[in-house]
C-alpha cells in the first residue's frame, strides 16, 4: 500500500474510532442518565386540617365531584383550547432543542463536491476539452476530555424536562379553570332565576298594596305605594344585571374551549356535588407531585449543569480534525485510492487572559445556581401555605354554609309573615315590615347561592394546589 493509502486509512480508522467513542458515550447515558432531588422539610399532615388521604393525579379529581358534563367540558378544554396546544407546539421545539446540545458530542463531518470543464486550443489547432472532478471531506470533533459538553447536555436535557412540566401545569391549570368557569355559570344561571322569583313576588306584593291604598286601608299610605312600585323596578334592574353575568359567564367558558363566545352554551341547574370533607391523614409530600416544584427542581439540576460547564471552559481544550480529498480528470477517480489525499490533525488551546470574561461567566453560572435553590424554596412555601389556607377555607366554609342555612330559612319564615300580616291588614303591620324581611331573604339567598359555589371552587383550588387528586403518591 502506497503513502496516500496509508495516510487515508489513517484518517479513516480515526474518524471511525471517534464515532465510536462518541455513540459509547450516548449509550452509557442513557443508561445511566443522572437525577437530582432537593431535600425540603414539610410537616407530616397539613397543619390546618387532620383530614386527608391519597388520591390520583392529573384529572382524575374531577371524579369526586360527580358531574359527567363538567368532565366533558374539560376534555373539551384540554383538547381544543389555543393556549394549551401553543404550549404543545412550543413544548415540541423545546424537545427538539435538545437535538443540538447533543450533537455537539459528535462529531461534524462535510462533503463537497467540484467539477470543471475546459476548452484548451488556439487558431486553426484543434480544440480538446478538459474535465476534471473533485470530492472532499471534513471532519471535526472535540473530545469531551473534561465532560463540559455533557455538562452542556444534560443542562439542555434538563431545560426541556422542565419545559415539560411547564406544560403539564398548563394543563392542569387549564382543567381547574374550566371546571370553575363551569360552576360560575350554572351560578349565574341560579342567581337569575332567584332575581325572576324575586320580582315575581315583589310585583305581588305592589298589587297588594295598591289594593289596600285604593281600599282606603288603614295605615296605608302613598309612599307605600311609591316604595313597592321602587322595588319592582329595581328587581327589573337586577334581573337585566343578572343576564349580563350569566352571558359573561358563558363566554368565559366558551373561550377555554375554543369555541366562538357567543354565550350560548347551557348548563345544568344544580352544581356538581361536593362530599362533605377531605378525606383523612391527606399527607403534605403530595405537593411535591406539583408541576411547578418539579419544574423548579429540574432548573436546580440545569443551573447546577450550567454552572460546572462555565467552570470547565476555564480549563484546555482539545480539537482534532481531519480531511480527505480526491481529485482527477475521470470521475472514476472519485473513487480511487491512488488519487485521495488525506490527513488528521489536532490542536490544543488555552486562553491565556481575557479580562476576567470566562473567570466571571464562572461565578454568574454559579450564582444563578445558588438563586434557582431559592426560587424552589420558595416555591415550595408558596406550595404549602395555598394547600393550608385551600383546607382551613374548606373548612370554615362549610360552617358557613350551615349558619347560612339557618339564616336563609328564617328570613323566609319572616318574609311570609310580614306578607300575611300586610295581606290581612293586622294592626301595627306594614310596608316596612315587608321590605326589611325580603331584603334579608334575598340576601341570604344570593349569598347562599354564591357561597356553595365558593365551596366548589376552593376545593378546585385544593386540587390545583396538590398537583392532582388525593391518592396518588409522587412518582419515585
Amino acid at each position: 500500500m502506497d503513502r496516500i493509502q496509508i495516510m487515508l486509512s489513517r484518517s479513516i480508522l480515526a474518524f471511525t474510532y471517534l464515532c465510536g467513542l462518541f455513540l459509547t458515550g450516548c449509550a452509557k447515558y442513557v443508561k445511566t442518565g443522572s437525577t437530582t432531588t432537593t431535600e425540603v422539610a414539610t410537616p407530616g399532615s397539613w397543619q390546618a386540617s387532620a383530614e386527608g388521604q391519597h388520591g390520583r393525579i392529573s384529572t382524575a379529581w374531577l371524579s369526586e365531584f360527580s358531574s359527567p358534563a363538567m368532565t366533558r367540558l374539560v376534555n373539551e378544554a384540554v383538547s381544543r383550547n389555543p393556549n394549551l396546544n401553543a404550549a404543545a407546539a412550543r413544548l415540541r421545539a423545546s424537545q427538539l432543542g435538545t437535538i443540538g446540545a447533543k450533537a455537539n458530542l459528535l462529531p461534524s463531518l462535510n462533503a463537497s463536491t467540484s467539477t470543471s470543464r475546459s476548452r484548451n486550443g488556439n487558431g486553426d489547432n484543434t480544440r480538446s476539452i478538459g474535465e476534471s472532478y473533485g470530492l472532499s471531506l471534513n471532519a471535526s470533533w472535540e473530545p469531551d476530555i473534561w465532560g463540559r459538553l455533557r455538562d452542556l447536555s444534560d443542562a439542555s436535557i434538563s431545560s426541556y424536562h422542565a419545559s415539560v412540566e411547564d406544560y403539564r401545569s398548563a394543563r392542569l391549570s387549564l382543567a381547574a379553570n374550566t371546571a370553575k368557569a363551569y360552576c360560575n355559570l350554572i351560578t349565574a344561571g341560579q342567581q337569575l332565576e332567584l332575581a325572576n322569583r324575586t320580582l315575581e313576588s315583589f310585583k305581588k306584593n305592589k298589587n297588594i298594596v295598591e289594593r289596600n291604598y285604593r281600599a282606603g286601608v288603614p295605615g296605608t299610605r302613598a309612599i307605600a305605594v311609591q316604595l313597592s312600585r321602587t322595588n319592582v323596578a329595581s328587581a327589573q334592574r337586577n334581573i337585566e344585571n343578572r343576564k349580563l353575568q350569566r352571558d359573561n359567564a358563558a363566554r368565559a367558558l366558551e373561550a377555554l374551549l375554543g369555541r366562538y363566545p357567543a354565550a350560548e352554551i347551557k348548563a345544568s341547574n344544580s352544581l356538581p356535588h361536593l362530599k362533605d370533607s377531605i378525606p383523612l391523614s391527606l399527607p403534605a409530600t403530595l405537593v411535591s407531585r406539583r408541576p411547578d416544584l418539579v419544574a423548579a427542581q429540574l432548573n436546580v439540576y440545569r443551573s447546577a449543569k450550567q454552572a460546572d460547564a462555565s467552570r470547565k471552559s476555564l480549563l484546555p481544550s482539545l480539537s482534532l480534525s481531519s480531511r480527505a480529498a480526491t481529485g482527477g480528470t475521470t470521475a472514476k477517480n472519485l473513487f480511487n485510492p491512488h488519487f485521495i489525499a488525506a490527513n488528521i490533525g489536532a490542536s490544543l488551546s488555552q486562553r491565556i487572559y481575557d479580562g476576567g470574561t470566562l473567570k466571571a461567566n464562572a461565578d454568574a453560572t454559579l450564582a444563578r445556581n445558588k438563586a434557582a435553590i431559592y426560587d424552589y424554596s420558595n416555591a415550595a412555601i408558596r406550595a404549602f401555605r395555598e394547600v393550608e389556607n385551600a383546607i382551613a377555607r374548606d373548612t370554615s366554609l362549610k360552617q358557613q354554609e350551615l349558619f347560612l342555612i339557618k339564616e336563609s330559612k328564617q328570613a323566609t319564615f319572616a318574609e311570609r309573615s310580614a306578607e300575611l300580616d300586610y295581606s290581612e291588614g293586622i294592626e301595627n303591620s306594614g310596608i316596612l315590615e315587608i321590605l326589611e324581611s325580603q331584603r334579608r331573604a334575598n340576601n341570604a339567598r344570593a349569598a347562599l347561592i354564591n357561597l356553595r359555589n365558593n365551596r366548589i371552587q376552593n376545593r378546585i383550588d385544593l386540587h390545583l394546589a396538590l398537583g392532582g387528586d388525593f391518592r396518588t403518591e409522587p412518582s419515585k
